[in-house]
């Protein structure tokens, strides 16, 4: 045990920042880091060594995120009224509030795994290759995959006569 201490202490706060950004709720992203940790113990034995420590705390933690989503199920509430993702370091600064539903209702328009994709490298900060990783793909995969997603970003924001 005193091994996945060690873990928590290394990558916790990475994994938390992640989660952050996904979330964009405090509380939120400590409960389900909390749930991460305790689904890594629990899965221990199945990590082997396949991929970076944070890639797979990572992984879990997208998983569990999602569950947190299903959950949740705020699929009939207005945008206004979702968590929309922290978006402190994004490629475009969103200036006002219009102009990031715009983005966000963009983003949620976009076909998986484009969007998922798009979030990861973005609001998770993950790399290429990391995020390949996630998909049981390559680099390059993942990297194709985020611009082909930038670009048909664009083009629903374009679509909705919104530029940026």
């Amino acid at each position: 045990m005193k091994e996945f201490d060690e873990i928590y202490d290394k990558y916790a706060w990475q994994v938390y920042l992640f989660l952050l950004r996904l979330c964009g709720n405090e509380t939120t992203a400590e409960d389900i880091l909390q749930d991460t940790f305790l689904k890594a113990i629990e899965n221990s034995d199945k990590f082997g060594n396949r991929c970076e420590v944070t890639t797979w705390l990572c992984s879990i933690a997208k998983n569990e995120y999602l569950n947190y989503v299903k959950r949740r199920d705020n699929k009939n509430l207005p945008i206004e009224d979702r968590e929309i993702p922290y978006d402190g370091d994004l490629i475009v600064q969103l200036e006002d509030k219009e102009k990031s539903i715009a983005v966000h209702k963009a983003l949620h328009a976009l076909s998986e795994p484009y969007r998922e994709v798009f979030t990861l490298r973005v609001m998770g900060e993950l790399s290429f290759r990391q995020i390949g990783d996630i998909f049981g793909k390559n680099e390059n995969w993942a990297r194709v995959t985020f611009f082909r997603a930038k670009a048909k970003l664009i083009e629903k924001l374009k679509e909705d006569s919104y530029e940026m």
